[in-house]
């Protein structure tokens, strides 16, 4: 792979990976996500409602988001992305902000369903299906990159809702964290959200995404696909289990909410270098091996985040979580493109995504259900660290990267195009 090459297409393409970046960064999975581990005991506080109950609207909110992967990716193939991704970051906030006018828990359901399911086009099924589509050489590190907004939400999130909800009560802080799709992530991609035509397999070097083109029927019918999912299922049921429950259990150690919040906060600073790393590494490495020691390092870190109160090494076991978190999106992304081909990459892509939307969904109010039944967050860390061990010991299932003349794949030859 020319180093040269992979630098180019990079500097030629960072104002599309800053829209993408920004773009997820204020998405239907991102802002209701790490809003509600800051809002969950202030809540619970001023309602009365359980704190299961309260995180059960991550529920809606990625399982809804689950069930409209398969849509988006077809509407992304039928429409394009600006008009699917623009609409999207107006239904995120709406949705917030009737989350936040709710006097009873089934509005406030409703607020995170709508945010999904009018965001829907803000999810990683378009940014991912951008990235694949506009690089080749440096594939990897720019989905690292594009997808680092994560990280970004991760950071920023839990401090800024902590801080507004201590001066405007969490209702208006709901509503005011809404708006930040709309005045950020909005501009930024209406300016500079112009996908590149998708890498044609005739030009430039061959990949083995370029060589395969693997239909969705074909697709399910094989192994490869389901393995990938059962992984991605267990790592999003671990990772977002344990990062939703992260503030509350802080709290309940005696933290203040504040350090609560910092601490939560450095998951999101070990997200970048988790992403952009882990982006340079499986361009030249591959990549479900780098992905398997990666999901081991927060086995161990839930391990010891389910016995410890010392600030120091929670904020170690923290940025743990934040390398694995910091790399999901972007090895799946990677996979699915290495794997399928980027023909029907899209709908491949939003059928896995839909495993991680319905782990990321469940995760939350099932560990808050541990947690209530047992009196603390341990048994729901040590959960993590066996689901962050089954996710890691599939990957390697998945066996060499296969070529265009896979006979179990089917592979079925068709030109590839992306709507702008």
């Amino acid at each position: 792979m020319s180093a040269t090459g992979s630098l180019a297409e990079l500097k030629t393409g960072w104002r599309l990976l800053a829209a993408c970046s920004l773009g997820i960064a204020g998405s239907a999975i991102a802002v209701p996500y790490y809003t509600i581990g800051a809002i969950t005991k202030p809540v619970a506080l001023a309602t009365g409602w359980a704190r299961a109950d309260i995180q059960f609207a991550i529920a809606f909110s990625s399982g809804i988001g689950a069930l409209t992967a398969p849509v988006t990716g077809w509407m992304i193939d039928r429409f394009g992305v600006r008009a699917v991704a623009l609409p999207g970051f107006l239904g995120v906030a709406l949705g917030m902000a009737i989350a936040g006018s709710a006097q009873s828990i089934w509005t406030f359901y409703a607020g995170f369903a709508l945010a999904a399911i009018l965001g829907a086009g803000t999810n990683p099924v378009l940014w991912s299906k951008v990235v694949t589509a506009s690089f080749d050489k440096a594939r990897g590190t720019a989905l690292g990159l594009a997808l680092v907004g994560t990280a970004l939400s991760a950071i920023a999130l839990p401090f800024v809702v902590t801080v507004l909800i201590e001066r405007f009560g969490w209702q208006r802080a709901l509503a005011l964290v809404g708006l930040l799709p709309v005045l950020i992530s909005l501009p930024v991609a209406m300016l500079w959200l112009k996908p590149k035509p998708a890498v044609r397999a005739v030009e430039g070097t061959r990949t083995d995404s370029k060589a395969i083109n693997i239909s969705v029927r074909a697709a399910l019918r094989g192994y490869r696909f389901w393995v990938l999912a059962a992984s991605v299922l267990c790592s999003y049921l671990a990772v977002s289990g344990v990062l939703a429950g992260l503030v509350p259990a802080f709290t309940d150690r005696g933290l203040p909410p504040a350090t609560a919040a910092a601490l939560a906060g450095t998951v999101g600073l070990a997200m970048v270098p988790g992403r952009i790393l882990v982006g340079i590494v499986i361009d030249r490495i591959w990549a479900p091996g780098v992905a398997c020691a990666i999901l081991l390092l927060p086995a161990a870190a839930c391990i010891v985040l389910a016995g410890t109160s010392q600030i120091a090494v929670l904020a170690a076991c923290c940025m743990t979580l934040g390398l694995a978190a910091g790399a999901e999106l972007d090895l799946l992304a990677f996979l699915t493109a290495r794997y399928f081909g980027l023909a029907h990459f899209a709908r491949i892509y939003a059928l896995l995504y839909a495993g991680l939307a319905t782990g990321s969904a469940l995760a939350p109010a099932l560990f808050s259900l541990i947690r209530d039944r047992t009196g603390s967050y341990q048994a729901s860390f040590q959960t993590s660290a066996l689901l962050f061990v089954a996710a890691a010991v599939l990957l390697p299932l998945l066996g060499s990267y296969p070529s265009g003349h896979d006979d179990d794949q089917n592979s079925q030859t068709e030109p590839l195009t992306t709507p702008a």
